[in-house]
């Protein structure tokens, strides 16, 4: 006969998980993302030039870049309740004192320990949804949290223009990074009070939710080392590094040189006028992120599998990328020869960006799904590994546009054409989205085998 705690109605204490994944996921881009739009004041204070600044956004991506797999691997291990409480108040500090940094070298190391922070920060989330979530909500989950932390993005230049504008707040810079670091402190101290690693022991979780959860052993913490020869000699570890080294590098344009773009490109748009464009790559990106995750597991029905679900879904959303940049370049080259300011084409050719940036993301849940259906126990090494390369890709803009841009426009040019830069992030979109076409996304390390699962 079947006990009362048996017919109880399942909680929903993983929805406080999500709840936690997703404020995090803002205030992560938020304080990373400011930056941007205090830049132009920045390099005033500091006296930096163009390249000086590109070089202060690559140390941010290198430092994140390196720390994945140390981030990843101590989830994996310690479990993400210690991993994240730690680095979340770790790069809060270094986002506060990013604003009283007094020259290049204090703003490097700022940005260098800010990105060693923010390192843990995916990995970890991806290994408490794999501890928390049952594997139907996995994906989904994945989309929510992508959504917050691309809109979180979106809208900060508007919330930081807000805060410096003489006209509202009339803040100076260094209390923008002050009070955004502080978010980050209190979100660290009210997790850790709250989450468990293992749901089990939770006491918000009954046994009809364990139920739904299902059995998450295969996730479990406290695993060893690495299994670096599984994952090297992993046909799909090394495509879904490829495609998100791809992606990264084409997305990581839209927040650090996209108001720099914008305001030599659009020199006849008001500031307002620029803030609100500059959301649009980041606000459309969070609409895929959703989409992608919302409509996962009916694309998977319709075509007979996760597996080419994800692969459709990341082939066609990166091949769409490519071809919404050409199209905005296009745009903006059918409008050379007319008044800018009389013509919609402009905002057009940047609706276009944001296209693009939606594609883009239609393929981001399936590539941390896969990390988790891949990974299994090691997940967050998995995606630490994944997240490092997207963001050695995510490095390279900083450096790489002004070159481009110096190659391509004759020297002491008045307005800087960006054309250049716009086809090589569709060339290097085409690689990822050809990339998709070859992973086998749910076969997991132990046992691999290069026959790909299209069951599941």
């Amino acid at each position: 006969m079947p006990t009362e705690k048996n017919n109880q109605a399942p909680t929903r204490a993983r929805d406080m998980v999500l709840l936690f994944a997703i404020t995090l996921a803002v205030i992560t881009y938020v304080d990373r993302v400011c930056i941007s739009q205090a830049a132009p004041e920045m390099q005033k204070d500091l006296g930096l030039t163009k390249e000086q600044m590109g070089l202060v956004f690559t140390t941010f991506s290198l430092a994140y870049a390196l720390f994945e797999i140390p981030g990843g691997w101590l989830g994996d291990r310690i479990g993400p309740r210690k991993v994240l409480m730690r680095v979340v108040a770790m790069w809060s500090i270094f986002t506060a004192a990013t604003g009283w940094a007094w020259n290049l070298s204090s703003l490097l190391v700022c940005r260098f320990f800010f990105g060693v922070g923010e390192a843990g920060c995916f990995p970890n989330l991806t290994k408490a949804f794999s501890l928390w979530m049952p594997a139907n909500e996995r994906v989904r989950a994945q989309g929510i949290m992508w959504l917050s932390a691309r809109w979180g993005g979106a809208f900060t230049p508007l919330l930081v223009g807000w805060m410096l504008s003489k006209d509202h707040l009339g803040l100076h810079y260094k209390w923008t990074f002050l009070i955004f670091g502080s978010l980050g402190v209190v979100w660290a101290v009210f997790f850790y009070r709250w989450f468990l690693d293992n749901p089990k022991h939770h006491p918000k979780v009954n046994a009809a939710e364990l139920q739904m959860i299902g059995n998450t052993a295969e996730h479990e913490i406290g695993h060893g080392a690495i299994p670096w020869a599984q994952l090297l000699s992993n046909r799909s570890v090394w495509l879904l590094w490829l495609q998100y080294f791809c992606m990264s590098f084409a997305w990581y344009f839209y927040i650090t040189w996209m108001p720099t773009f914008i305001k030599e490109t659009f020199p006849h748009f008001t500031d307002i006028q620029r803030a609100l464009i500059g959301c649009v790559p980041l606000f459309f990106g969070g609409i895929g992120a959703l989409f992608a995750g919302l409509i996962a597991a009916r694309v998977a029905r319709s075509l007979g599998g996760i597996n080419i679900a994800r692969r459709a879904m990341g082939f066609i959303g990166l091949l769409l990328a490519a071809v919404m940049l050409l199209i905005s370049v296009w745009l903006r080259q059918s409008v050379a020869n007319e008044v800018a300011g009389q013509s919609l084409i402009p905002i057009l050719s940047m609706f276009a960006v944001g296209f693009a940036s939606f594609s883009n993301d239609l393929a981001l849940p399936g590539g941390w799904g896969a990390c988790m259906d891949i990974g299994g126990k090691h997940t967050g090494s998995l995606s630490g590994s994944m997240n490092m390369m997207g963001n050695f890709g995510g490095a390279m803009p900083g450096f790489v546009v002004p070159i481009v841009l110096n190659y391509t426009n004759p020297a002491g040019a008045a307005v800087l054409n960006w054309n250049a830069v716009f086809y090589m992030f569709a060339f290097v979109y085409g690689i990822g989205a050809v990339s998709w076409l070859f992973i086998d996304s749910v076969t997991p390390l132990e046992g691999y085998s290069n026959e790909p699962q299209t069951h599941r």
